[in-house]
C-alpha cells in the first residue's frame, strides 16, 4: 500500500499556558499542505524499515512510522511489514512532516489489515505518538487547542489559494523553540480573525514563536519580508519554524522570488 503523507501549516499560533504535565497549552488553526512524503507499507516475512530521501536524524528504531506499527501490533498482533519512507518534507521546519508520516502509517495499517478502527480510535493512537499527529487522521482544517491534539471544526476555505513555503535549511528543534517562547494570553481571538479576508490577517494573526525566534535567526524575518514584497496577503512562520510561508489569494501560482540556492522552496495551491 502506497500513501502520501502531507505536511501542514499553522495559521496563527499562540502559546497560552503551562500544563501540569510539562507541555504547553496552545491555540492554532491547522491546515493541510499538499507537500508530501511517500510511504509504502507491504506485508513481509519480517518487519523492516527503509529510509530514503532527506536524511532523518536518530536511530531507525525510533522512527515514528515504526512506532506506529508497534503501537498497533501490541493490540492486534499484526503480521510483519516492510515499511519504506521516502522523505521529501524538510525536518525541523514546523510543517509537521514526521507527525504526518506517523498518522498515515496508522491509516495504512488500519486499511491494509482491515482493522476497522474508527476515526476516533485512530486519533487516540495518534495522540500517543505526538501532539499534532492526530490532526492528520482527518486531515482537514481545524482549530486546535490544549496540546494541539484537541480539535474543533472551523469554516475556513482556502481552496485554490496560491502558497509559497520557504525552508532556509535551518533546523530548529522543538525543545529550543519552546525554551525561547513565553506563554501569554492570545493577542486576538483567532477564529474571529481568520473569518475575515486574508488581507487583514497581517494585523490580527500571529505566531508567538516568530517573535521569540527571529531575534536569534534574522533570516526568518528576511524571508517573511521578501514574501510580503512579492505581494503575499499573509506571511508567517509555520509551527515552531523554520519554514516561512506566504499566501497569495487570486493567483494560479505564487510569484517568482529569488532565494539562495540552498533554500528549499515549495510552490503550489492549498
Amino acid at each position: 500500500m502506497l500513501v502520501f503523507p502531507n505536511a501542514k501549516l499553522n495559521l496563527g499560533l499562540y502559546i497560552t499556558g503551562q500544563r501540569p504535565d510539562g507541555f504547553r497549552n496552545l491555540e492554532s488553526v491547522f491546515v493541510p499542505l499538499p507537500w508530501s512524503d511517500a510511504l509504502e507499507v507491504l506485508p513481509a516475512t519480517e518487519t523492516s524499515l527503509a529510509l530514503t530521501g532527506i536524511p532523518i536524524p536518530g536511530e531507525p528504531d525510533t522512527n515514528l512510522c515504526l512506532r506506529a506499527y508497534e503501537l498497533l501490533n501490541a493490540d492486534f498482533n499484526l503480521p510483519p511489514v516492510q515499511i519504506h519512507l521516502h522523505k521529501l518534507v524538510p525536518i525541523g521546519a514546523g510543517l509537521g512532516g514526521g507527525s504526518g508520516d506517523a498518522a498515515f502509517a496508522l491509516r495504512a495499517l488500519n486499511e491494509l489489515f482491515k482493522l476497522e478502527l474508527s476515526t476516533e480510535a485512530l486519533q487516540a493512537y495518534a495522540r500517543r505518538l505526538g501532539s499534532d499527529c492526530a490532526f492528520f487522521i482527518r486531515n482537514q482544517p481545524v482549530f486546535a487547542y490544549e496540546k494541539g491534539d484537541v480539535f474543533e471544526d472551523i469554516a475556513l476555505d482556502l481552496t485554490g489559494v496560491a502558497c509559497k513555503v520557504v525552508y532556509p535549511g535551518l533546523h530548529i528543534s522543538t525543545a529550543e523553540a519552546y525554551s525561547r517562547v513565553m506563554a501569554r494570553p492570545p493577542r486576538h481571538e483567532l477564529r474571529a480573525a481568520l473569518a475575515q479576508p486574508p488581507e487583514t490577517w497581517r494585523e490580527t494573526v500571529s505566531n508567538d514563536f516568530e517573535d521569540a525566534l527571529t531575534p536569534f535567526y534574522p533570516v526568518l524575518g528576511e524571508i517573511k519580508q521578501a514574501l510580503y514584497a512579492a505581494g503575499a496577503a499573509y506571511a508567517s512562520l509555520s509551527g515552531s519554524g523554520s519554514a516561512v510561508y506566504g499566501l497569495f489569494p487570486g493567483l494560479e501560482v505564487p510569484p517568482q522570488v529569488a532565494f539562495p540556492a540552498e533554500y528549499t522552496v515549495w510552490n503550489g495551491r492549498l
